[in-house]
């Protein structure tokens, strides 16, 4: 009885490994035409601005990888100078904020604000090693990430 079910299992098991096409998510609906707001920076800054972005996503990255090294200062250390609000003249923040719309300022200054708040969080960690509070304000940076890549487009 219990090899008869030990077969059933398996052959249960193997059907469903072996579903066909069509059962990923990518075939169930048509795209939808992309909705976000378009929006138009000079060249240098547009360039200036997709590296600075790419930085953000090398220092979520750096971040990470120091949280999972219990190397809480250097995620602070990053989140702060990288991402926070001391990163914004660095950025040059000031010169592309003329560009964005207003819901786009508002989201990158969350952004960097949240960073900020991770930088403080990842100290603490380190202090008393729950990393629970800096995980949940990393979370909180990545959302405004994700909030502004659903809304805006770069021309």
């Amino acid at each position: 009885m219990n090899a008869r079910f030990a077969l059933s299992f398996i052959a249960v098991l193997a059907a469903g490994c072996a579903a066909g096409p069509g059962h990923d998510h990518a075939g169930h609906a048509a795209p939808a035409p992309d909705a976000r707001v378009a929006v138009d920076f000079p060249e240098p800054l547009r360039t200036h601005t997709l590296a600075n972005m790419r930085d953000h996503l090398l220092a979520l990255q750096e971040i990470q990888q120091a949280l999972a090294t219990g190397a809480y200062d250097k995620a602070s250390q990053v989140a702060e100078t990288r991402l926070g609000m001391t990163s914004l003249e660095a950025h040059g923040a000031h010169d592309v904020a003329k560009f964005m719309p207003e819901g786009m300022q508002a989201v990158g200054t969350q952004m960097h604000r949240s960073a900020s708040r991770f930088a403080v969080e990842a100290t603490n960690a380190g202090v008393t090693g729950d990393v629970k509070p800096a995980l949940g304000a990393l979370a909180a940076v990545t959302a405004q990430c994700v909030a502004c890549h659903a809304g805006y487009r770069m021309k």
